[in-house]
């Protein structure tokens, strides 16, 4: 790795992008899947932004497989926090799906965490979860919005304003 740092190091010889570099860097690699965060700085350090990443392409992937749905949106909003630009770490998924017939939300909740604990133990920080049966999603087919991120800096002035602009 350290090799690649250095090559990556003389290509962007400012400062400014030195540091963004080491940031991507360290949240790239938290995760644990070596393929997901080759691929994740991959895409982060060339600027390339697919449609869909490595980690969205997983969390698709495994709810599809283990919970058969009939509609499934996985987002990434890790754009609406104070990440590096490309990064892959807060989601919200709205999956309908028949087996949560017959399961309380905090069952269907576990079920999805427990599809995704790979995920959640090592590259996704946040995950939203709207798990709906087949008929509630045709009685009430949206998808709540997500709030405002809240920072979390403790150097953040503006706390305040993002407050009121969360409760508008």
């Amino acid at each position: 790795m350290n090799r690649f740092l250095c090559v990556i190091h003389k290509q962007h010889s400012d400062g400014e992008s030195w540091s963004c570099l080491r940031l991507m860097l360290s949240s790239a690699l938290r995760c644990l899947r070596p393929s997901t965060c080759t691929l994740a700085l991959t895409r982060q350090l060339t600027h390339h932004r697919p449609h869909m990443g490595p980690v969205e392409t997983t969390i698709r992937n495994k709810l599809g497989q283990a919970l058969k749905p009939e509609h499934l949106e996985v987002m990434n909003e890790s754009h609406m926090h104070a990440v590096p630009a490309g990064s892959e770490s807060h989601f919200r998924v709205l999956v309908v799906s028949p087996q949560f017939e017959g399961l309380s939300l905090l069952q269907r909740h576990r079920l999805v965490n427990e599809t995704l604990r790979e995920e959640l133990s090592s590259c996704v920080h946040a995950l939203a979860i709207q798990a709906k049966t087949p008929q509630q999603w045709s009685s009430n087919p949206s998808l709540a919005k997500s709030p405002p991120c809240m920072g979390g800096s403790k150097h953040d002035n503006t706390m305040a304003e993002k407050l009121k602009a969360g409760r508008d």
